[in-house]
């Protein structure tokens, strides 16, 4: 009986993608990120009411524009006060796009300086 010839693997040249994307717990906030603690289900809840109460950007209106409101801004940012937080007279309703621009500004986003 022949015998047949033993074939030989060659090693892989395949390399693992490279991971683009951060792990999901990357991305959440931490219990030391200033405020993370604040936002959850009794914010949630919060927001909720408050944005059915106020459905409309407040900056859009003052340019003229009806545009759904889709979250709850605070005026001063709180930086972890927790009155300041829950304090519904330094809440606003903003559209997406205006609330982007604004937390942008405040925190240095988008090449901006960090405001104090």
């Amino acid at each position: 009986m022949a015998k047949t010839p033993r074939l030989r693997c060659l090693p892989s040249r395949l390399k693992p993608a490279p991971t683009r994307l951060k792990p999901a717990s990357a991305a959440r906030p931490t219990s030391t990120t200033t405020g993370a603690w604040l936002y959850g289900r009794q914010w949630r809840k919060a927001r909720e009411v408050y944005l059915s109460e106020h459905p409309l950007c407040v900056a859009c209106e003052r340019e003229g524009r009806v545009t759904a409101a889709t979250d709850v801004d605070h005026v001063i940012p709180h930086r972890g006060d927790e009155r300041r937080f829950w304090d519904q007279n330094n809440w606003q309703a903003l559209c997406k796009s205006h609330h982007s621009r604004k937390t942008a500004a405040e925190d240095g986003g988008f090449a901006n300086p960090m405001r104090e």
